[in-house]
């Protein structure tokens, strides 16, 4: 991803997928946006990222996250190892039925992978009968702007946990209508963080309430929550504003 960084634009593009031929940007629309890559079709880790994908679609479209996959397979073999997501993920929760209801890029030529940053050249290991890389377990969360807001790359061998990944994007969302932070491993409901350009006096006009824990580090309740939960994460506070 050497030419994409956090807020590039996200590359648009043309492609084929299992819901059938999508303009990205047009695709998109104005939600936000998690782009995903799989290495390949019909591999162990893959099917059980995909069909966990699958049984959180709900979780994503509350949140207003369209869900698009990516790999160097066809839509043939796209079409074929649906059937295998969908039964692992009735195995790895029977009470959720799984759909995959998201589209699926065919990029057989890597053109998107390569616009995106998406192939490890330099591992000779991860290719295919021709000697071409597959694609890394790559996401890019991307913003109703476009803009590429999170980027994150897992090796082959790490299924990535959409647990926090949806944490990531609750964060960003909540950073950008509150004007907040979000302290570590923060999740809805805990604290947040007043940035440190905010001035007291504004703090105070946009908060009512904040502890000062260090001359840095100032806490309120997540404005995202009508319930209030106790205030500063068990931080020791040292003063009140």
């Amino acid at each position: 991803m050497a030419h994409l960084r956090l807020g590039s634009v996200a590359p648009d593009f043309e492609a084929d997928t299992t819901e059938g031929r999508i303009k990205f940007h047009e695709w998109a629309g104005e939600s936000w946006v998690m782009l995903f890559s799989h290495p390949g079709d019909f591999t162990p880790v893959c099917t059980t990222e995909l069909a966990d994908v699958s049984q959180r679609l709900p979780q994503f479209v509350k949140r207003d996250v369209k869900i698009i996959a990516i790999s160097v397979d066809s839509l043939k073999t796209h079409f074929e190892w649906i059937d295998d997501i969908i039964e692992i993920g009735n195995m790895m929760s029977p009470s959720i039925p799984t759909c995959v209801e998201y589209p699926i890029i065919a990029d057989g030529e890597r053109q998107i992978a390569t616009l995106y940053g998406m192939l490890d050249e330099q591992d000779k290991t991860n290719v295919d009968e021709d000697g071409l890389p597959y694609t890394i377990r790559t996401v890019f969360i991307i913003d109703p702007k476009r803009f590429i807001r999170t980027m994150i790359q897992y090796p082959a061998s790490v299924g990535r946990d959409f647990d926090e990944i949806i944490r990531v994007i609750d964060a960003l969302q909540a950073s950008d209508k509150h004007k907040i932070a979000t302290p570590v491993s923060w999740r809805p409901g805990s604290d947040v963080i007043i940035p440190s350009h905010i001035s007291d006096e504004e703090a105070r006009k946009r908060f009512s309430k904040f502890d000062t824990v260090l001359p840095y580090l100032r806490m309120t309740q997540d404005p995202t929550q009508s319930a209030k939960s106790p205030s500063c994460n068990g931080i020791g506070k040292k003063t009140s504003a």
